[in-house]
């Protein structure tokens, strides 16, 4: 009796276990396309440029496609979101990403590697487990606006830096570049004003420093933005082309600023490569092919300074890389 209890216990197990292997879902096929996404650190024209990029590399690779994602707030929060949203719901292969703060997102992104691949554009987090890095020397592009704000300022004077966030790397990088171009010269910084990626805040801070400095002499401005927000102050009090202004990248104000004399002069990303380049490197290596990552793992894209002799020259090249039909 008690071994047909036991037969019948047997064959009843192994019924279950057959039924839940018929059962089971099968593993999943590998995917036919692979999703790069492409996550900005802020809202600005810059990341307009990128995604034209972005756009050009989809066209390109018919086993790709790209999620733009735009951090609106410039909020670790958001970004973070953002990179759960990727993984999560838009199944990404590959995040191509400019962190907020590298140190504060350390978990995120290590944990995120995990999962996918992931590579920093713009701004590194060398201290996670990225892959790679694509973008400019921050630091060289730093020392690039030190010598411009030294040209502007050949008598030298005191002059104010803005950024909207110090912790995240790239700010980090150019203003240590800028100090070192300025050492030993007569320009003397006073200080670094943030604004946590708000445009607004970034003029309130230029007027500010107007008012509590009438004897400065110069402004230079480390993101995107920051060029016209200072711009914006200067103007209703009657001293632009009086305060030299220095900033970063090839917003249409800043380059239509540079033509007017209004702004001295600009130290300019690639964007668009940010965008094409990161895609096309991510498809690269989800099809193992790892030979185009070089030993530092970095991958630099150069800077370039404009100024009012080579602002047209530059404004058209971008216009044709948007597409932008002049007239």
């Amino acid at each position: 009796m008690k071994r047909l209890i036991q037969r019948k216990f047997v064959c009843l197990l192994a019924f279950f276990l057959t039924l839940s292997v018929s059962c089971a879902s099968p593993p999943k096929a590998p995917k036919a396309v692979k999703t790069v996404a492409f996550i900005t650190n802020t809202t600005s024209d810059f990341w307009k440029v990128a995604r034209k990029g972005c756009d050009k590399a989809d066209a390109e690779l018919p086993d790709v496609t790209v999620a733009f994602k735009t951090t609106n707030t410039g909020a670790i929060e958001e970004q973070n979101g953002l990179i759960r949203q990727a993984l999560d719901r838009d199944e990404a292969d590959a995040i191509a990403i400019s962190p907020v703060d590298p140190v504060g997102q350390k978990t995120v992104i290590n944990d995120a590697a995990k999962r996918a691949l992931v590579i920093t554009q713009d701004s590194d987090a060398p201290d996670t487990d990225r892959t790679l890095y694509l973008g400019a020397d921050n630091r060289a592009a730093g020392r690039q606006a030190g010598e411009l704000i030294k040209k502007a300022l050949p008598q030298g004077g005191k002059i104010m830096v803005f950024v909207g966030k110090r912790e995240v790397q790239n700010a980090r990088e150019r203003f240590d570049g800028l100090k070192e171009s300025l050492q030993g010269s007569k320009v003397e910084i006073i200080d670094l004003l943030t604004d946590d990626a708000d445009p607004g805040r970034a003029r309130e801070n230029a007027y500010e420093t107007l008012k509590k400095y009438p004897d400065i002499a110069g402004m230079v401005g480390l993101w995107s933005y920051n060029g016209p927000s200072i711009l914006q102050a200067l103007r209703p009090e009657g001293k632009v082309g009086q305060i030299k202004i220095v900033c970063f990248d090839d917003e249409r104000a800043t380059l239509a600023a540079i033509k007017e004399g209004a702004i001295f002069g600009t130290v300019a990303q690639q964007p668009f490569e940010y965008g094409y380049q990161a895609v096309q490197m991510a498809a690269k290596i989800l099809k193992g092919d790892r030979s185009a990552i070089p030993a530092s793992k970095t991958i630099l894209i150069p800077t370039v300074v404009i100024q009012k002799n080579n602002v047209d020259e530059y404004s058209k090249k971008l216009d044709q890389l948007l597409g932008i039909i002049p007239g």
